[in-house]
């Protein structure tokens, strides 16, 4: 990996990481196209520019990472669990499907989903409006509609913001308890990819790689998360649904 690479695979996290188009889809496409292979250093170089990412979350939502949110983040690690043990149980199966063509098929399947959510979604009827009123019951929910996002090419962000837009969240709730589950799960990872690739990764070379990654991811991410959400005031997910679909059959024409 060049540090030409690193700034490519930077960017593409910064900007899909809390986007409903699957940050670890459009990575494993994007190092395709490099001709990075998906070793198990290059996988975790991925991990570590993803936690960048929920770096940036902090940096938006500050007031949100204090003792006085305990209630919040209570809830936020409820709908954390269900994705921990499922992906911990399943952790050798759900590495054997980070291929192009099971990528290209959930772009396309998820993106099938939001339209079919957004056909019948009335913002007028959702009764929670803010993160702060989110219920027990209804992270539960999110947290295990956030399983279907082991399976590459689903988006993280896109299976829990789909849970939370069922259990009557309005978009811009949906997106910021999204951003904030982000959390616990990206700091899992990371840390679990740490623990067994520390050796390879703090090495001279891939020290410099993996610091512009982390440098760009994090600074791309912070201004992606502002600009989602302003779009959100005026917009809804049908155009990502879209995208999703398009980019997916792409993948499959390409590959």
């Amino acid at each position: 990996m060049t540090i030409f690479d690193a700034i490519i695979l930077g960017v593409i996290e910064g900007i899909t990481e809390f986007l409903p188009i699957s940050s670890t889809g459009h990575l494993i496409v994007a190092s395709e196209f490099l001709g990075l292979e998906q070793t198990n250093i290059n996988k975790a170089f991925e991990v570590i520019i993803q936690f960048a990412a929920i770096l940036a979350v902090v940096l938006n939502y500050p007031s949100k990472f204090t003792f006085s949110h305990i209630n919040l983040w209570t809830k936020v690690l409820i709908a954390f669990l269900p994705i921990a043990i499922i992906g911990f149980i399943f952790s050798s199966q759900i590495k054997a499907m980070f291929n192009i063509e099971i990528v290209a098929w959930m772009f396309i399947i998820g993106g099938i989903v939001f339209l079919i959510v957004e056909k019948f979604y009335n913002e007028k009827e959702t009764h929670t409006t803010d993160v702060e009123d989110v219920t027990f019951k209804q992270a539960m929910w999110i947290g295990i509609a956030q399983i279907f996002a082991l399976i590459p090419g689903t988006s993280r962000a896109g299976a829990s913001i789909i849970g939370a837009m069922l259990v009557k969240l309005n978009r811009k709730a949906s997106a910021e308890f999204s951003f904030l589950l982000a959390f616990p799960v990206m700091c899992a990872t990371t840390g679990y990819d740490l623990l067994k690739h520390h050796n390879e990764l703090f090495v001279a070379g891939n020290m410099i790689n993996l610091l512009v990654g982390f440098v760009v991811s994090f600074i791309v991410a912070f201004i992606a998360i502002k600009l989602f959400l302003k779009f959100l005031e005026n917009f809804t997910f049908v155009a990502f649904g879209i995208y999703r679909i398009l980019f997916g059959i792409l993948l499959l024409t390409l590959f």
